[in-house]
């Protein structure tokens, strides 16, 4: 039986319904929760407060991995290849500070290798990477119906024109890191 070394990966690529469902399908991933982090405003923040711009928190994920199965910067680079990194607050029609590009780090190793990724990503995109790199904060769960949201709404408008292209993408170009069975 495989070695379980469980670890945190923190990241908002836009959306969060879009990221969740990226990672939702990688080898080694247990566990993807949609929420906020990285604002100011004090207390719980709510999707609609989130939504308003004025909190300063992201949409993002945390992930919980299997170290032993596969590695931080392979996250990374999915994550970097399956949304634009050289839009700053945007993420196709998505607009606003909560849609940023960012990888909240948990500890100064991660900060390292993300430091490492975004340079070796940097020589791929025509546009400098915008990718905000910043320790983690608070991580507040996002509701309920944002968890899952994919699997439990695949026939959604929003789904079948933005989420699938990225599944799509995902699916070309890491094959050889995505679970055996995609649901």
């Amino acid at each position: 039986m495989m070695n379980r070394k469980l670890e945190t990966l923190t990241v908002g690529g836009g959306c969060f319904w879009c990221t969740e469902a990226v990672f939702n399908e990688v080898k080694g991933v247990e566990k993807v929760v949609s929420g906020y982090t990285g604002g100011i405003a004090p207390g719980r923040p709510t999707y609609r407060e989130i939504c308003s711009g004025l909190t300063g928190h992201a949409e993002v994920v945390q992930v919980t991995y299997n170290a032993a199965e596969i590695a931080y910067q392979d996250l990374l680079v999915i994550f970097m290849t399956t949304h634009n990194p050289t839009t700053l607050n945007r993420q196709g029609a998505d607009a606003g500070t909560q849609y940023r590009s960012v990888i909240y780090y948990h500890n100064p190793k991660q900060k390292e290798l993300a430091e490492v990724v975004l340079a070796e990503m940097a020589p791929y995109y025509t546009d400098p990477i915008v990718t905000e790199l910043s320790p983690i904060g608070v991580f507040y769960d996002a509701e309920e119906e944002h968890q899952r949201f994919y699997q439990n709404n695949k026939t959604m408008g929003y789904c079948t024109v933005v989420i699938d292209p990225k599944l799509a993408k995902l699916r070309q170009m890491h094959a050889d890191k995505l679970k055996s069975i995609t649901a």
